[in-house]
């Protein structure tokens, strides 16, 4: 668009020129027309124009010099004009070759970078990248045009000298005749292209911003998380003084990162603090964690601390949902973390200790209660478990259903595919009288039974993706979410009830709690049937009561026991096909020692079915090899590998497996990769352990 403005008044000046010759043309035939009509007046007229003509010519001749004269020199004064104005732009301006070179720079370019320089990139580097694709681009524009000089686009980007930061502004202009070519590279190339720079300062734009970003609030809340339990033992006068500690360190540490920390309850706190010194925190990966489980006055048990930040939010009260969720999210885990949330995703730091059993029973009591007027508030129940449901799953599922028997609702079990370690306790439940005949239903059927009166209750699992018909979820009106796996960012969003206990050794223990207070005016009858079910999640999830046992497991176990279960039965159940136990024989013996205490093994066997309840077995007695702190094992069923991790007390397992895509707990946890070899999946695990080890995240 540029050079057809330029040729517009080129060709108006030619046109203004050449007039007297179109005006004599156009008398010479007038003077011919009368020399027809009239030959004496057409002689007269043919003189006149001749005249006319001789006139013109020597006008022509006159003026045209002068013309073109005053032309050059009104040129000469409005380049000379434009020249002190660039000058003494207050903008540094600057002309360049393709490589940068320097071939004219206005004064304040000159104070700038120096009279001396002769590159661009010498004063500022990080325009050389800019300065190649820009020439790239400029020679694809000169290959594809016929005109004299185009422009292309202009191209912005951030460069800095000293404390200064520059926008640097760079247009390029294109010579595309080879003949009007000014400059040369002296290699033959890009010779042709000019470069236009522009400097505009924003360091104090870019400061306000970076000001107004550190001094953005953050807001935080800070949860003790076993309070009762830490404070449980310590003598009455030292009580006092330990709670006085716990409280001076925490406000100490908001102090020294300039926050400011408001007490709402006995062991909760909400702090607000700078953007930038909330960064500061982060850098030390929240050291407070650490901190805090060093005061002692006599207590048994170590004080922790969970932590929700919630930042970048529209506005502060957004910012304190964001932590109000983050704390959730932090208690939901297992505490002893502390969970940042924003507008960009969750991020977790800690969580590298064992959760506090609660002692107390009132969290579950008050379950209970609500997930009775869940259910007798609906028409029917429908319960659901994850994908390749376990003993656990299963479990938990029967005590779900007995509940709703007892609230006098029919209630379903979804189970698309029937694992072989599940079939011995669900073959049972099918012959049995005290189940209905659609106890267990497919995903297909369960769609088909759903509807607005129905509750969905979802056990040993807490994301929608793992579930058994994640369809469901968005079908059900009604969502109740029993768990005792840690929660990962992916969770259930529409639960109306979600009971979420890391601490629980299985499903079936907060089942069995549960039944025990769901309904006062009525007990839940629970079946010698429904018992051995539970009882045997606790088994499998325990490993036979050696991991993640606690007080109210045992408590638990002892209630199903007065309940009708038999541990011979359970042991006849579990008894397993000779072919399994060689395949695990072979997964233990092919383990891989890696960084000398991590064990790494694939098991591979014929029934694809059971590979993974075999594989996971395998990791559990890799544990009891000397100098092994972590056993993963990996299966494969379809195009899907599996990974079983465990661990005694020395490794956070389910932090590895967050890291590729899983999660569980701390001891036993899981991941599933899709469409991948075992050699991609070790690999990915190996830099995962050697990272994560390197860090001391783990």
């Amino acid at each position: 668009m540029g050079d057809s403005n330029q040729k517009k008044p080129k060709a108006t000046l030619r046109t203004y020129m050449l007039w007297p010759v179109i005006y004599t043309l156009v008398g010479l035939i007038a003077a011919l027309a009368i020399f027809v009509v009239n030959m004496q007046a057409g002689v007269i007229a043919l003189i006149y124009v001749l005249i006319m003509m001789i006139i013109c010519v020597v006008a022509y001749l006159y003026y045209s010099r002068r013309l073109k004269g005053a032309l050059v020199s009104y040129a000469r004064e409005y380049s000379h004009v434009q020249k002190e104005l660039l000058d003494e732009l207050f903008l540094p301006f600057a002309l360049t070759d393709a490589n940068g070179k320097f071939l004219w720079m206005n004064d304040a370019m000159k104070e700038l970078v120096g009279a001396e320089a002769s590159m661009l990139t010498q004063v500022f580097p990080d325009a050389k990248g800019h300065l190649h694709s820009l020439t790239e681009k400029a020679r694809e524009v000169s290959d594809n045009t016929e005109e004299l000089m185009v422009h292309v686009d202009s191209l912005i980007s951030d460069v800095g000298k000293g404390h200064k930061k520059y926008q640097m502004v760079i247009r390029r202009t294109v010579f595309t005749d080879p003949d009007s070519a000014i400059l040369h590279d002296g290699e033959g190339g890009a010779g042709n292209v000019l470069l236009a720079i522009y400097l505009m300062d924003e360091t104090e734009l870019l400061n306000t911003k970076q000001q107004l970003w550190d001094d953005t609030l953050v807001s935080a809340l800070i949860y003790v998380d076993n309070y009762d339990e830490a404070f449980n033992g310590v003598e009455d006068v030292r009580k006092s003084m330990l709670a006085a500690l716990v409280e001076r360190k925490i406000t100490k540490h908001i102090e020294n990162h300039h926050g400011y920390l408001c007490k709402i309850e006995k062991d909760k706190f909400f702090a607000i603090l700078p953007q930038k010194y909330f960064e500061l925190m982060k850098q030390e990966r929240f050291s407070l964690l650490d901190e805090i489980k060093t005061v002692n006055m006599g207590n048994e048990i170590a004080v922790t601390i969970s932590m929700g930040m919630g930042l970048e939010g529209e506005n502060y009260r957004q910012n304190y949902e964001y932590a109000r969720a983050a704390i959730d999210m932090a208690l939901g885990r297992g505490g002893d973390q502390a969970v940042v949330k924003s507008s960009k995703g969750i991020d977790y730091f800690g969580g590298k200790s064992h959760s506090t059993e609660k002692n107390t029973r009132v969290r579950a009591r008050v379950k209970a209660e609500a997930l009775c007027e869940a259910i007798e508030s609906r028409e029917q129940v429908l319960i659901m478990g994850h994908d390749r449901s376990d003993v656990d799953c299963i479990g938990a599922a029967i005590g779900i259903y007995r509940a709703a028997q007892a609230s006098k609702k029919p209630a379903h079990i979804v189970l698309d595919n029937m694992i072989p370690s599940v079939k011995p306790i669900c073959e049972r439940i099918l012959a049995s009288p005290d189940y209905d005949k659609e106890v267990f239903v497919s995903n297909a059927r369960a769609k088909e039974l759903i509807n607005d009166k129905t509750v969905l209750v979802v056990v040993d699992v807490n994301r929608p993706s793992l579930t058994e018909c994640p369809e469901l979820l968005k079908k059900a009106k009604s969502v109740v979410v029993l768990d005792h796996h840690r929660q990962t960012k992916e969770v259930i969003t529409n639960a109306t009830l979600s009971y979420v206990e890391p601490s629980s050794s299985s499903a079936c223990e907060m089942v069995a709690e549960i039944l025990q207070y769901y309904n006062s005016a009525s007990p839940v009858k629970v079946t010698p049937l429904d018992a051995d079910a539970m009882y045997a999640g606790m088994v499998v999830d325990t490993n036979q009561f050696t991991a993640k046992t606690g007080v109210r497991t045992f408590e638990a176990a002892a209630y199903l026991r007065r309940c009708g279960t038999e541990v011979s039965r359970i042991r006849k159940m579990f008894r397993e096909d000779p072919s399994d136990y060689l395949v695990r024989a072979k997964t233990v013996q092919r383990a891989e020692m890696f960084r000398e205490h991590f064990a790494i093994s694939v098991c591979e066997g014929n029934s694809q079915e059971a590979i993974t309840v075999v594989a996971a077995q395998a990791a559990n007695e890799l544990l009891d090899l000397k100098n092994v702190t972590a056993a993963f094992v990996l299966a494969k069923t379809g195009d899907t590998v599996y990974i079983s991790a465990r661990s005694i007390d020395e490794v956070n397992v389910q932090l590895v497996m967050e890291r590729l895509g899983g999660g569980g707990h701390m001891n036993i946890a899981g991941a599933q990769i899709k469409d991948a070899t075992f050699e991609d999946v070790i690999l990915q695990l190996k830099d995962t352990l050697a990272q994560m080890e390197t860090n001391n995240e783990i």
